[in-house]
Formats: C-alpha cells, structure tokens, sequence
C-alpha cells in the first residue's frame, strides 16, 4: 500500500469512527439527561458562571460542555485509535497483557510490542513505576518462550500518537530510561516505514475536519438537553 493509500483510508477512518460517531452520540447520547450523574451543588454553580443565573440552559452547558467537547472524544480517540490499527491491517492487536499491539518494526525489522498512549503529557507520577515494573515482568516471561528469546528492553515500547520528543512529560522521560517512548513522527516511521508520514497525515486530518459538517449540532444537542432538563423534577428553577 502506498503512503497516500494509507494516509487515505486512516482519514476515511477517523472521518467515520471518531469525527461521525462523536457528533452522533453528542446529539443521541449526550443530549440525554439519564446520561449524568449530577451533583446538585456543582451543577448550580457552574449554572451561574455559563448562563449568569440558576436555569434550564446554563445546567444543560454545564453538563453537556464538558462532556462533549472533553470526556467524550478524548475517550473515543484512544479507543478508536488502537482498533484502527488493527482494522486497517496496520498492527495485530498484542495477545501479550498490558500491550496494545504488535508489529515489525519498519525500520530494524524487529518485532516490537507496544503500548499506546494519546499525547505528551497523559500519564501521571504514579503510572511510571507499576508501567517499568509491567514491562520488566512481561519480557522475563517472554524469555521463558523459545520463540521470544531474543527480546530485550527496546523491544517494549510506548507509543505516543501525537507531539514532539520536547513534550513530553517528565514521566515518559523516566521511562524512556529503561524502555523506548517513541512519540509522534519518529512512532508513525516505525510503524508504516514513511519517514514523513505524521506530518502528511496531520495534514489531511485538518482538511477533513475543515470540510466536515458541524453546523448547528452542539446548540441542537444542548437546546435538547435543556429542554429535558426544564421539565425534570430534579430542579426547581
């Protein structure tokens, strides 16, 4: 396949499965009010900071605001992400526990598993140790299979999707002391062997986005949920 073939179809993936879908359940899901778990008090506050007053709309922007422009899609882009690459034929999904997928790695040819994360700063203080300690444990398990006998630490990778080596965090730093953490153009290299593939496939991202029909369906969603909400006798208003 060719790098435009390629760059084409994980388009036509993230335009259908993360882009389409977060704009379907913004308006099916999202617009629900049985969807939320609410915490009275927080939610009239932050009722008064969106709509300066205690009413239908301004819970409705509380509620529906951060859901769908935070939780929602940057829940679905990680999801989404790991199937694609096994969707499209561009990585097996790891029968290996604690790793997402496998591949020959385009440019040493070697076999490389991975785990994968979203971007630069996506893991905490607290995630680096149990991560090594998971890394460590599963490569001496593997030395234990004749078939992975030769598998050292660089074989045992994180992935990071997006951003640049000056990014990231201090913890992937700690990590990648003992265990690669490849991220951005440099993780896409390795796993589709186009040396420029981040940057052209950033590129048509944005001019699919840019052509994308979003008119109107945040204030459709929202307007829905406020009118739930005027009605419940969860609130008096």
């Amino acid at each position: 396949m060719t790098e435009k073939e390629l760059i084409k179809k994980i388009v036509e993936y993230f335009e259908e499965k993360i882009f389409q879908q977060h704009i379907n359940s913004s308006l099916t899901n999202h617009s629900k009010l049985k969807s939320y778990n609410i915490n009275p008090i927080v939610v009239k506050y932050l009722s008064k900071v969106l709509d300066d007053k205690y009413s239908p709309e301004g819970v409705a922007k509380a509620l529906y605001y951060p859901r769908v422009l935070g939780t929602s899609i940057n829940t679905s882009f990680g999801t989404r992400i790991q199937d694609m690459f096994v969707e499209l034929g561009i990585a097996q999904g790891s029968l290996i526990k604690g790793m997402d997928i496998e591949f020959i790695d385009q440019i040493d040819k070697r076999k490389k598993w991975y785990q994968l994360k979203a971007g630069p700063n996506t893991i905490n203080s607290e995630d680096v140790k149990p991560l090594i300690k998971k890394f460590t444990d599963t490569i001496n398990l593997a030395r234990t299979n004749k078939a992975m006998s030769g598998v050292n630490n660089t074989d045992f990778i994180v992935g990071v999707l997006y951003g640049e080596p000056s990014e990231l965090s201090m913890h992937y730093k700690v990590i990648d002391k003992t265990h690669p953490v490849l991220v951005g153009s440099d993780f896409w290299h390795r796993i589709t062997g186009f040396p420029n593939f981040y940057n052209e496939l950033v590129s048509a991202l944005h001019e699919c986005i840019s052509n994308l029909d979003t008119k109107d369906f945040f204030q459709k969603g929202c307007d829905e949920l406020a009118n739930e909400i005027r009605i419940s006798p969860l609130f008096h208003f």
